[in-house]
């Protein structure tokens, strides 16, 4: 791992850390924060044998910093309203007139957004997929993955109990929720996938 690795993996430990202090949902928090410990034990291990860019790395480490904030909040009640008051003087959801929490809506285009460049990189680099068939494999992951979520946020509420299985998910009583998150997904995935496509043209130039 290269030093700016070593540096931002701490930072999202000890952000991992502080979102444990005095938690407004700490029996939900817990069952959050399983996925992210098994995320930073990924990247303080994988990277070791896998070199991966300090671009690639901060990707993933950003995504995981946005987990991180979720979890404490269980998602659904993520105070960005709140924070865009006393920042901006105005709340998000009654300039949009939105109806829900949408801090997991976020999260799933980050999702798409962050995870496209890394998993090209990987693929290409140790997998020897070839460097335009990479980036279709990119998105590829990014559906695949989000499907395999759901899937898995759907078995969960079938052995947690109603309460405990609706504040993990975070459907806020949208039967759609899966299909929109995902899509959310794909929408990012796309977007980084042009976003790459148009900084590789401007360097060629």
């Amino acid at each position: 791992m290269t030093r700016p690795q070593v540096i931002v993996l701490c930072a999202l430990v000890a952000l991992t850390a502080a979102s444990c202090i005095t938690p407004p949902f700490p029996h939900q928090m817990m069952l959050q924060h399983l996925p992210t410990a098994a995320a930073i034990l990924a990247l303080g291990t994988l990277p070791r044998r896998y070199k991966i860019s300090n671009a690639a790395f901060m990707c993933l480490v950003t995504f995981m910093a946005l987990h991180v904030l979720g979890a404490r909040y269980i998602y659904s009640y993520v105070p960005y309203d709140e924070w865009s008051k006393a920042i901006f003087g105005f709340s998000i959801t009654e300039r949009w007139h939105l109806e829900r929490n949408h801090f997991d809506r976020l999260v799933h285009f980050a999702f798409g957004l962050l995870w496209v460049y890394p998993v090209w990189e990987i693929s290409h680099r140790y997998f020897h997929v070839p460097e335009r068939f990479a980036r279709y494999v990119a998105v590829e992951f990014v559906m695949a993955f989000s499907m395999l979520y759901e899937l898995f946020e759907w078995s969960l509420s079938l052995v947690l109990s109603p309460g405990d299985a609706g504040a993990y998910n975070g459907q806020q009583g949208d039967i759609w929720d899966a299909q929109k998150d995902m899509s959310f997904a794909l929408a990012g995935a796309v977007l980084a996938r042009l976003a790459i496509l148009m900084a590789r043209r401007l360097r060629s130039r």
